[in-house]
């Protein structure tokens, strides 16, 4: 019995034009409504449910192939409640922000969670992004705090859009896995981590604190947020100057210095293992 015919088959479908709409940001602020693409995104979009309970995944998009393919994933949308749609190939691409699209692309809700209710679940380590501008960036931070089982990361107001699709696809799903907040004032969200007793960590490559010594001291252990700041320019004194201390990660080779994504995964593994360690992370050397 041949498969049945797509139900979307032309991009100019009122519901495909108001999806490709959400790559614009004006568009996703106004309707509070993002993309996720690719079956990993999808698929946590489909578990995930939002603070007021309600599923992240609003609609799903999936050509015929995809459809089959990642058959478990479409029945975990319809479980969830999104509606469905089977789209011609064409339709797909032309909704799709990539340059290969896989076959499916999901119509989100926002899920940012308010700065207050980060604050109020006493956070042990956060990732703060003041200044990121590079959404790729942004994204692969994300991912690599779920990693590290962060518990929060805080997008400041001068950060690049956590709704941008390719910071999307840089988290890699990590989007729906931990709270995120938006939005927030640097010095409000430096003011309120401490006030939570919080100790506030700047990574920059000039500064005063090395981390190797701040793990052999054992003073890695406490709750913690790391600032980062932007890709080029890293953060501006101001900023820096908010911070209990700044700290660097030691170059013990050639290279001039270490991009953003690996800088933040180095500093929040290290936190991660400090504060799940006794007594602290110490130096096997320094007994």
């Amino acid at each position: 019995m041949p498969p049945a015919p797509p139900d979307l088959v032309s991009p100019r479908s009122p519901r495909v034009s108001a999806a490709r709409r959400l790559a614009r940001r004006n568009v996703r602020g106004k309707e509070r409504l993002f993309l996720a693409e690719g079956p990993q995104a999808v698929r946590e979009a489909a578990a995930h449910r939002t603070a007021g309970g309600d599923g992240a995944l609003m609609e799903l998009f999936a050509t015929l192939d995809a459809a089959d393919r990642y058959a478990d994933i479409v029945g975990e949308a319809r479980d969830a409640g999104a509606r469905v749609h089977l789209a011609s190939d064409a339709v797909v691409d032309d909704i799709s922000t990539t340059v290969t699209p896989q076959g499916l692309v999901g119509v989100c809700r926002f899920l940012d969670t308010p700065f207050e209710r980060i604050l109020a679940a006493r956070p042990r380590l956060v990732a703060v992004l003041a200044h990121v501008r590079d959404p790729g960036n942004a994204g692969t931070v994300l991912r690599c705090a779920d990693a590290a089982g962060a518990d929060a990361v805080v997008l400041t107001d001068a950060s690049v859009d956590l709704y941008n699709p390719k910071a999307v696809r840089a988290s890699v799903g990590s989007l729906f896995h931990l709270p995120v907040a938006v939005g927030v004032p640097v010095d409000a969200a430096v003011a309120g981590l401490r006030e939570a007793g919080v100790r506030i960590l700047a990574a920059d490559g000039a500064g005063e604190r090395d981390l190797d010594a701040e793990l052999d001291a054992g003073a890695m252990g406490g709750p913690t947020a790391w600032v980062f700041g932007n890709e080029a320019w890293g953060l501006p004194e101001e900023t820096r100057a908010l911070a209990d201390s700044a700290v660097r990660v030691p170059i013990h080779g050639r290279a001039e210095s270490l991009n953003l994504a690996t800088a933040a995964a180095v500093c929040l593994y290290a936190s991660a293992r400090a504060q799940r360690a006794s007594g602290g992370c110490r130096s096997v050397t320094g007994a």
